[in-house]
């Protein structure tokens, strides 16, 4: 099996909690000495333990987490100016990259891939 996938995803979640919190609390907050939005870098806390260890199926339902990450990015890179747009587009990459991650490590690990019927 070739832990890429597992790696790119890891590395990215990662890079993502880390954005979100650097994001809110010091980088572009939305308020002077960070915002409550900061919080929303708790959902990426609940895969970190299963992705590190290649869970396929934390894989599976991380990818879907991702996506709203990659939504909250689209909207906040057009409505936001300055660094905030910036770190938006960062937010996209990172969350496109996990969404990516997460679909290649499901499918090399799928269990139907293993089994080849005998016919």
């Amino acid at each position: 099996m070739n832990p890429w996938f597992n790696r790119l995803a890891s590395i990215s979640l990662v890079g993502l909690l880390f954005l979100c919190l650097a994001w809110e609390l010091w980088l572009a907050p939305l308020r002077p000495g960070g915002s409550m939005l900061a919080l929303k870098a708790l959902p990426l806390l609940f895969p970190v333990f299963g992705i590190l260890r290649g869970k396929r199926y934390t894989h599976q339902w991380t990818s879907l987490l991702s996506l709203v990450y990659v939504a909250e990015g689209a909207v906040r890179a057009f409505s936001d100016q300055g660094a905030s747009r910036t770190l938006a587009m960062a937010e996209i990459l990172l969350a496109t990259l996990l969404f990516a991650g997460c679909l290649g490590h499901a499918r090399v690990t799928a269990p139907s891939l293993g089994l080849r019927s005998a016919d």
